[in-house]
């Protein structure tokens, strides 16, 4: 005979199971919560500036017991000597006696004599910048008594400012980031030149102008190469997301209002040829996978967040950190040594296999974040050895963070841009700057350059060297 039901029990029943639903829901959150607040620089994209007090140590180095600074055996770091061109005086320390017997010495050297030591001091002359009046005057005539005046001609009173430290201006705000007040503040207490706040802000302008054709100069290589390293980071005010694509020689920075397909083609043109070096970003996923390379310094922070969740998905992480570990081994026995891509691929394809069978069994893992990032992985697969096949490929994307870390510093600083027109002079300046560091080249040469071009109407220098 079937047991009636008590109403009573089915109604605590269905307050069991609704419980029993809020505290797995409880749980969830909670550790979602929890790994928010354990992210850092070692398991995130988060920078080591940003690291929360609690967080470990970027790089931990074991104590070796010696002192600070070069120890024996190193090569030493010898002054460099100027060359003759560069030297503006030179004084000159005679011996008069001989130190063994006393007897006069001659002014001039003999063919035994060796070669002079040196010391090269350098020291700045008195600053203060060279500032040139024209006058327009007036002439009675002594007949008529009419006056005549000659006028400044347009051309010159057109700027206040010269090219020079126009270029100066442009350079220490675009390559090191100082404030327009900070511009201000160092020309009159440097240079004894007093300008104002409109002043500079006028000459930034001009800067951003005369420096459209280089960005475009540079747009076009980093579209045409065959392989470029590309990112991202965040950008305020009027902007958005501060884009970069870089090679050997060319940096190109755009600043877009998304962060999105549409910001990439912003940079990289409607159709995006070549090979990318980028991390794992939904937006890179529409490139096909045969002409990616992902970065394994992304995928180490991201197995060892995959640590920090504790459980099956650390047993997931400290086996792919394991992996990691082992194959920047067999990049950098490559790098450095007289190793070829055959050679390297051999030492690969043992790891290659490894990290399949971890990923395999990670899509089983009860973590739902880390089975997730695993199949992730796998989707991307080709894009993971992509370095072992292209010459000219490595398999991180250090090289582009690296060209982004000075447009990080410039929104630290400045906290972005406050119009559309100082977007352009920020994207602007960056590729120069960046682009000049690349090639090992004077950035406040080329600014000068650029902006007397500009003045005289003139096409611009080349930023790019061919051949």
């Amino acid at each position: 005979m079937k047991a009636q039901s008590c109403p009573g029990c089915a109604q605590r029943d269905a307050i069991i199971a609704e419980l029993v639903r809020q505290v797995a829901e409880l749980r969830a959150e909670l550790r979602e919560l929890k790994a928010r607040l354990g992210l850092n620089s070692s398991n995130s994209s988060l920078p080591p500036s940003a690291n929360p007090p609690f967080a470990p140590k970027p790089v931990v180095k074991k104590p070796t017991g010696r002192k600070p600074g070069a120890q024996p055996g190193h090569d030493p770091h010898l002054k460099q000597r100027l060359s003759p061109e560069r030297v503006t005086d030179v004084i000159s320390f005679i011996p008069k006696q001989c130190c063994g017997c006393q007897a006069a010495l001659p002014e001039q050297a003999g063919p035994n004599d060796p070669k002079p030591s040196w010391h090269q001091v350098v020291e700045l002359p008195a600053l203060v910048a060279e500032v040139t009046e024209y006058q327009g005057h007036t002439r009675t005539c002594p007949q008529c008594g009419v006056q005549t005046h000659a006028a400044i001609p347009g051309e010159i009173r057109r700027y206040g400012v010269g090219p020079r430290l126009a270029a100066l201006l442009a350079y220490l705000r675009g390559a090191h980031q100082v404030s327009q007040r900070g511009l201000e503040e160092i020309v009159e207490t440097a240079l004894d030149v007093p300008l104002s706040l409109g002043t500079i802000a006028r000459l930034e302008a001009q800067t951003s102008a005369s420096l459209a054709e280089a960005h475009a100069e540079a747009l076009q290589a980093v579209r045409e190469a065959p392989i470029k390293h590309v990112d991202e980071t965040s950008w305020k005010r009027a902007g958005g997301w501060l884009w970069l694509a870089a090679t050997s020689t060319v940096a190109a920075f755009v600043i877009h209002a998304h962060r999105s397909a549409a910001g990439l083609k912003a940079l990289l043109g409607e159709t995006i040829t070549g090979i990318l070096c980028t991390d794992r970003f939904g937006v890179y996923h529409d490139v096909p996978v045969e002409r990616r390379q992902v970065c394994w310094a992304h995928l180490k922070r991201d197995f060892q967040k995959c640590v920090d969740r504790g459980g099956e998905a650390a047993r997931i992480g400290r086996a792919g950190l394991r992996i990691v570990q082992e194959m920047f081994g067999c990049w950098h026995r490559y790098r450095d040594g007289p190793g070829d891509r055959d050679e390297l691929g051999e030492m690969i394809a043992p790891l290659s296999r490894r990290l399949e069978r971890v990923l395999k069994a990670g899509r089983r893992c009860a973590d739902s974040k880390t089975a997730t990032f695993c199949s992730n992985l796998l989707e991307c697969w080709p894009a993971m050895w992509l370095f072992i096949l292209e010459e000219g490929v490595e398999p991180t994307n250090n090289h582009a963070e690296r060209m982004l870390r000075r447009g990080v510093l410039w929104r630290k600083r400045s906290f972005g841009s406050h119009s559309v027109d100082g977007c352009r002079f920020v994207e602007r300046m960056l590729t120069v700057v960046q682009t000049l560091r690349l090639q090992k080249r004077s950035a406040l040469d080329y600014l000068q350059q650029a902006i007397v071009a500009h003045r005289a109407n003139s096409p611009a220098p080349k930023l790019l060297i061919v051949g």
